[in-house]
């Protein structure tokens, strides 16, 4: 099974990470624990690992391939679809997911859309996402989901999210969107 390749929408993430994590204070950050979900080729989690202890970082993929390849780069990693085989009692500090937000494309391959495309509408696998991470932050903490202008934001928007980044592309628009506990 194929493993996302990192493109401008993993770039941008991992950037907004960095800088974010840079603004923190760095005895406070590596207290945290952090959450990459859909961690594909592992680049968030890298960005993060240089101001997370790698113990503090659990990495989570349905694809088998890319939890080996987190596993090969020392990182704690499973494989679940989504929050399915995250014990309900497990917290984190900071969840990330660079979701795969496209729209259903009749034309594409099954493996392809595995990483591409967010469901029929594009949203659904955020949804999901979002309704199920909120039971697994800690009080303070922050949850970062990277969406397309492609994405239908009417049903996310009812979590409330505040866009914190966003990056033009000549297709589309990349935002990333915080929701808090």
């Amino acid at each position: 099974m194929e493993i996302y390749k990192p493109s401008d929408d993993s770039l941008f993430f991992a950037e907004f990470l960095e800088g974010y994590l840079l603004k923190k204070q760095k005895k406070a950050v590596e207290e945290l624990k952090y959450l990459d979900m859909g961690c594909g080729s592992c680049i968030l989690a890298e960005a993060t690992s240089k101001f997370f202890p790698k113990n503090n970082i659990l990495c989570v993929d349905i694809n088998p391939e890319a939890v080996k390849l987190a596993k090969s780069k020392c990182f704690k990693a499973i494989k679940s679809n989504l929050f399915a085989k995250i014990s309900k009692k497990k917290r984190f500090d900071l969840i990330t997911f660079n979701a795969p937000y496209l729209p259903e494309n009749k034309l594409e391959d099954d493996e392809s859309k595995l990483i591409t495309t967010g469901g029929e509408k594009g949203d659904e696998i955020s949804l999901k996402f979002i309704k199920q991470a909120k039971e697994h932050l800690n009080k303070d903490g922050k949850i970062f989901l990277l969406v397309s202008s492609l994405t239908p934001l009417d049903k996310i928007n009812k979590f409330k999210p505040k866009i914190i980044a966003e990056k033009n592309l000549f297709f589309e628009k990349l935002y990333i969107l915080q929701f808090s506990s």
